[in-house]
């Protein structure tokens, strides 16, 4: 093998722009992100400590366990509010530009949609279309691929889950429709 100094780039055409402007910061993420889970320490906290978070006679009780993990849960939350009000560098750091942000909402919001539809159409009907949508649009593939590879993982799901391992499954008024 040998040690040469080849560096192989590529660019990639639907690549964010390297000026798009900020929506946060990473300081201002690091505190919101540091509030939230020490809130949610306090609420887990106190109903672990409400359903019992001693030593009895029997051992530990219900909460026992869960209380503690949340006690590190807050002193994390409050190491990371700290740290990030002591780390003035970071806080003016881009945590997200513009055109990053509107490609992870391109993947949120249709993943999203997707938890939603499963509610209402079942799961199959629902990964058909969230399949063949992210192939079409995000990906830009022709729309009889797209419809072939949705059709192909979804009957793959249902022959898999359904009928060999009887598996349980959100079903929605196309899988009444044929019996399921």
């Amino acid at each position: 093998m040998s040690n040469t100094e080849l560096e192989i780039v590529v660019d990639d055409p639907t690549a964010p722009e390297e000026n798009s402007p900020a929506v946060v910061s990473t300081g201002v993420v690091d505190v919101v992100v540091s509030l939230l889970l020490l809130a949610l320490a306090v609420v887990l906290g106190w109903d672990n400590w409400r359903t019992g978070a001693s030593w009895d006679s029997t051992g530990p009780q219900p909460g026992y366990f869960p209380f503690y993990l949340s006690v590190i849960l807050g002193a994390a939350s409050l190491y990371g509010l700290g740290a990030a009000f002591v780390s003035r560098r970071e806080a003016v750091e881009t945590f997200v530009t513009r055109a990053q942000f509107r490609r992870v909402m391109a993947v949120f919001v249709p993943t999203s949609l997707f938890c939603l539809a499963t509610q209402y159409l079942g799961l199959y009907v629902a990964s058909f279309l969230l399949i063949a949508g992210f192939m079409r649009i995000v990906g830009k593939i022709a729309l009889w691929k797209s419809l072939l590879t949705a059709f192909i993982f979804t009957a793959a799901m249902f022959v898999t889950f359904d009928v060999a391992f009887d598996v349980i499954m959100p079903k929605g008024p196309l899988e009444a429709a044929f019996g399921y």
